[in-house]
């Protein structure tokens, strides 16, 4: 008797379906520990060097609320229709049109995964006095480890940020009680003058830019919310209240001790082994999500349930991509990722809404053509648009994508209008 074959139950392939959604706490947890990532934090400290204290924190609010309403967005169309952003991509770009954007959302995820792996290497080598021989086994150490977690799937990611993103919180805000005491409290924060200067387009740049991609693919967890008010108070909750902190955090270390590396400043507080057990954490949790989103690009990209097995060839083209020096290229390729992420987001959006009315048909009993060049003309001129801006790249490149797009739609159910009256005709 032929044995059942066994089902993948992250759903890489199909919707999730309703007995296996997830609640608030689980969705939220999650997220969390998605955005709580070392970059950010960094990202934070060079704001800190450029803004008082009063103008960070708005300038933190508004880019953080930007980030946490586009999340929050792609979050209620993944939950209603019950598939991810690649998924989503077939709609949008055609069935062999999605490739791009499972080619582009898996390289960014990878380049990610590259630099974390890379990053806990370099710096736990110089923490700890190591030989530096010890760097490249470190980085294959870490490169396969973390993707553990998510080679078990949704389940592993969870159980690892219930108890990550607790410690990580108590380590984050005892760090800023540290940093406020040894500030003078709030009046001290206050009188503190910034040593630099930046724009207010380029912190916004640098806030919705940093983890934009991420939020692009949050939707790998989010349309596993139970309901619609679920995926978007999860998605607040990761890229409004987490980013927002990560920037808050890198910021401080930055005004007080004019240091914009959270785990240096940690070192100053006297809180080595807390540095070395946070930059652990918060690379790990950010590390399983991003293998996690490379595995769901790629099973799309080769349509078929490999999850497991994609997820480790991913784990090894990160860590080569490592140990060839990823850690050099992160401003490039946050720049690169600015242009051409953010725009498959705006074709979704208006994919979903415009093109479909709100409600995608189920996948499987659907008929899709090999290329919708609505979809792929739109999201072409939100990523030049995107890479040419002068303003916030990232915010472009979303808007003129979903606006291309409806216009493109319109003039294509025009001419279709056309041809058909023209036939009845003749």
């Amino acid at each position: 008797m032929a044995q059942t074959p066994k089902l993948d139950h992250d759903y890489p392939l199909s919707e999730v379906p309703t007995g296996a959604r997830k609640g608030l706490v689980s969705t939220s947890i999650l997220l969390f520990g998605f955005t709580f990532f070392t970059a950010t934090m960094f990202a934070g400290g060079k704001m800190g060097m450029a803004f008082d204290f009063k103008t960070l924190i708005w300038a933190s609010i508004i880019g953080n609320l930007l980030l946490g309403l586009y999340a929050a967005v792609l979050g209620y169309i993944a939950c209603r229709s019950g598939l991810n952003s690649v998924l989503m991509g077939r709609f949008c770009f055609g069935e062999s049109g999605s490739k791009l954007s499972d080619f582009l959302l898996g390289f960014t995820q990878i380049g990610w995964y590259a630099w974390g792996t890379a990053t806990i290497a370099l710096v736990l080598v110089q923490m700890l006095g190591l030989p530096q021989g010890w760097t490249i086994p470190l980085m294959v150490l870490f490169g396969f480890g973390f993707s553990l977690t998510a080679f078990v799937g949704y389940k592993g990611l969870d159980m690892l940020s219930r108890v990550a993103v607790p410690a990580m919180l108590g380590l984050l805000l005892w760090s800023l009680w540290i940093a406020t005491r040894d500030a003078g409290g709030l009046e001290g924060l206050l009188a503190i003058e910034p040593s630099e200067s930046m724009s207010w387009h380029m912190a916004i740049t640098l806030v919705f830019g940093t983890f934009v991609s991420g939020a692009t693919q949050a939707t790998n967890w989010t349309r596993f919310a139970r309901n619609g008010r679920t995926a978007v108070l999860s998605s607040l909750i990761g890229f409004f209240i987490g980013n927002g902190l990560m920037i808050l955090v890198g910021a401080y270390g930055a005004m007080v001790y004019q240091q914009p590396d959270i785990i240096a400043v940690m070192v100053l507080q006297g809180l080595s082994v807390a540095a070395v057990v946070m930059l652990f954490l918060n690379i790990w949790t950010t590390q399983d999500n991003t293998i996690y989103n490379f595995a769901a690009a790629g099973c799309n990209l080769v349509r078929q349930d490999r999850r497991g097995t994609i997820t480790l060839i991913g784990a090894g083209i990160g860590t080569l991509l490592a140990i060839g020096g990823m850690y050099d290229m992160l401003i490039p390729f946050l720049i690169l990722l600015g242009s051409v992420i953010p725009p498959i987001g705006g074709v979704i959006v208006a994919d979903f809404f415009h093109g479909h009315k709100g409600r995608y048909p189920r996948l499987a009993s659907t008929t899709l053509p090999r290329f919708n060049w609505v979809g792929l003309g739109a999201y072409a001129l939100g990523a030049l648009s995107a890479w040419f801006s002068p303003w916030v790249a990232p915010l472009v490149g979303i808007a003129v994508a979903a606006l291309s797009y409806v216009l493109l739609f319109e003039l294509q159910r025009v001419r279709v209008q056309r041809q058909q009256l023209g036939t009845a005709d003749a």
